[in-house]
């Protein structure tokens, strides 16, 4: 029977079961989300016409109070309309980031196939997630012309000494996200703690055999 750890994930068909599985349930509740948050936040629902929104930054969505959800300063949801990417970065460059998510999607899959082993797990979940936040984000950018944005941590929070971020902003965190780009970010968080658990696991089974040819060479 093939040893899990060297067959590649390509050809295993519970590497694909996981990808494939975390992948539709992380975009499947990302869409979810935004849809529910643009129904319900603002006491109406916000209708998003394609025309209007894509190709115009200066469009936003219509002044609402927004939601306390967690406490009084953990979290909020406000509605807002993302013409960049992660966090609002680089607006009104929507066509580059699609062509960067396509690029990227790609990358991943080259990364599942021809990197990893059928039994890395958590390797294949972070990549999934990666997939997911990549695609739920290019799909509004695609169908809606901007990227729906609905969670703000730590409202109404003050950076101390009158501190203030190169926008102006003095908020602890002063950007408002959606659940795709929370998703990127525990993929890429499980990506890098797969790298150097494996790393770790090598470089045991590296001292592990230097210290069998040692314990051979005490008993010649």
């Amino acid at each position: 029977m093939p040893n899990p750890a060297t067959v590649p994930a390509w050809r295993s068909p519970t590497a694909w079961a996981l990808l494939l599985v975390t992948f539709g349930v992380a975009v499947g509740f990302d869409l979810w989300t935004k849809d529910w948050a643009f129904r319900t936040v603002a006491g109406h629902p916000v209708v998003l016409r394609y025309e209007e929104v894509a190709g115009n930054p200066s469009y936003s969505v219509p002044w609402h109070p927004g939601i306390v959800a967690v406490g009084h300063d953990l979290l909020d949801y406000h509605l807002v309309l993302n013409h960049g990417a992660v966090f609002g970065i680089g607006q009104g460059r929507g066509a580059i980031f699609i062509a960067f998510t396509v690029l990227a999607v790609l990358t991943a899959l080259w990364v599942f196939g021809k990197h990893t082993s059928a039994r890395s797990h958590m390797s294949h979940v972070g990549l999934a997630l990666v997939l997911a936040g990549g695609i739920g984000n290019m799909y509004d950018r695609v169908a809606v012309g901007a990227v729906r944005d609905f969670l703000h941590m730590f409202p109404r929070r003050e950076l101390p000494f009158g501190l203030h971020w190169p926008g102006g902003s003095s908020e602890w965190f002063p950007w408002v996200f959606n659940v795709a780009d929370a998703e990127l970010i525990a993929g890429m968080l499980l990506l890098m703690l797969a790298i150097h658990l494996s790393e770790r696991r090598a470089e045991q089974a590296r001292r592990a055999a230097a210290q069998a040819d040692a314990d051979s060479g005490l008993a010649d």
